[in-house]
């Protein structure tokens, strides 16, 4: 990659290597990789580093670490602009891929993806968000989604025996859960991520394209059925219709010792336990359940993908960096330190034994993305789909205000910057 000019004219092997030549004279290399703050501990990050350069002799690593805020900026810059201290990897999250691959910015790794590394059998809400047209540009790196959080103690003190296994059980656990000064859920009105998983498990879209055009569908039936189960499990609870989950952050409510079930990522029960230690072996972990019981329901996919930007003057070193890390032997030790869930649904079985790795494993075999298209970021930053889950909770006509979000939703995937 970027080729270090050496300071001194080195005349033996020994000094040869010293300045940064392995034996034979070959000028070692440097592969700059961008990756996000806190998506793996510095010990993994030393580990791998130490392992990859010892098995490529040609090669040093340079990770820097990246704050979230503000990346997708730096991205873009660092992607328009070639220069010798730009990266050649980059984390990205998986629903970013589309916005950075349209400009043709970053490598097509199809046939690596296709030949090496195994892409039919990369988990789909990592995958498909990574693809463009049908080319492969993001290279799935790690994932993690929601589950249900519960409280063993409520439900044995509610006679619940057995986590639910479907919707309609579900919604039943949690009715009998809603008593007295117990809620039986804590869902926030618009949390509109746990909302698509149950309009995915009806079969329902946020948005399709048809002809290249792209519309939004929150008002064709199977998605008003996802917004109809969505109504009736968060009236079993005191959400706040007119806030989403970190408004109040539901880590504090369920903490507060009054309530049965929260959906979360399962990293979120450190938080709970930090603010309410007394809840350490309390705390349980089920997949959102699905229509029927021989499979968990449908869940939004989040995680990260590794892109190579196009600019990259070491296409050879960059790949080689994706592969490793994103191979089975490293996939699976971030996903063991860092309790994620790795690429590959084959490779989670070493997280065996943690409940809350194991639930969110069983449900990433139906995680799903957004929209893949540059636009739907212009979708959230308006997010009429928040308002739209706030009116149904009030009362307004469900269909009315389904068919006027997802106009406002066709428009917003119609832009185009000026």
């Amino acid at each position: 990659m970027r080729r270090r000019l050496l300071a001194l004219v080195c005349v033996s092997s020994f000094l040869l290597t010293g300045c940064g030549l392995v034996p034979g004279g070959t000028e070692r290399r440097t592969v700059t990789v961008w990756l996000m703050k806190h998506s793996a501990s510095q010990e993994f990050l030393d580990r791998f580093t130490e392992d990859f350069e010892r098995t490529h002799p040609d090669l040093d690593v340079d990770i820097r670490i990246q704050e979230w805020t503000g990346i997708g900026e730096k991205v873009q810059t660092a992607l328009e602009t070639a220069g010798p201290d730009g990266p050649d990897v980059i984390e990205v999250g998986n629903t970013q891929v589309a916005q950075y691959a349209e400009g043709d910015e970053l490598l097509d790794l199809t046939l690596e993806s296709i030949r090496d590394w195994g892409r039919d059998d990369w988990l789909p809400g990592l995958a498909e968000p990574g693809r463009w047209g049908t080319q492969q540009y993001g290279i799935p790196w790690y994932a993690a989604n929601r589950v249900v959080i519960y409280r063993k103690d409520l439900f044995r003190q509610a006679g619940i025996t057995a986590p639910p296994k479907t919707r309609d059980e579900w919604l039943t656990v949690t009715e009998k859960l809603d008593t007295g000064p117990n809620q039986g859920i804590y869902l926030a009105g618009q949390d509109w991520y746990t909302l698509a998983g149950f309009i995915w498990e009806e079969g329902g879209e946020l948005a399709e394209e048809r002809n290249g055009v792209w519309r939004g569908t929150l008002d064709s039936p199977a998605a008003l059925r996802g917004m109809d189960f969505y109504r009736r499990l968060q009236a079993l609870g005191d959400g706040p219709v007119d806030a989403d989950e970190e408004h109040p952050p539901q880590a504090e409510v369920f903490a507060e010792g009054r309530v049965a079930q929260i959906v979360a990522v399962p990293g979120l029960a450190r938080v709970i336990l930090q603010q309410n230690p007394d809840l350490e072996d309390a705390l349980g972990y089920f997949p959102v359940p699905g229509r029927t019981a021989d499979r968990p329901g449908a869940v939004f996919t989040g995680g990260s993908d590794l892109v190579v930007p196009a600019n990259t003057d070491d296409k050879e070193g960059a790949v080689e960096v994706v592969a490793a890390l994103t191979g089975a032997r490293w996939n699976t030790e971030l996903a063991r330190t860092m309790n994620y869930v790795p690429n590959k649904a084959a490779l989670a079985d070493p997280e065996a034994g943690e409940e809350g790795v194991e639930a969110m494993v069983a449900g990433a075999t139906r995680g799903r993305a957004t929209p893949i298209t540059p636009e739907w970021g212009v979708v959230e930053a308006d997010n009429p789909i928040k308002e739209y889950m706030t009116k149904v909770l009030t009362g307004a006509d469900p269909a009315t205000e389904a068919a006027r979000a997802s106009r406002r939703i066709t428009e917003a995937l119609d832009f185009e910057p000026g």
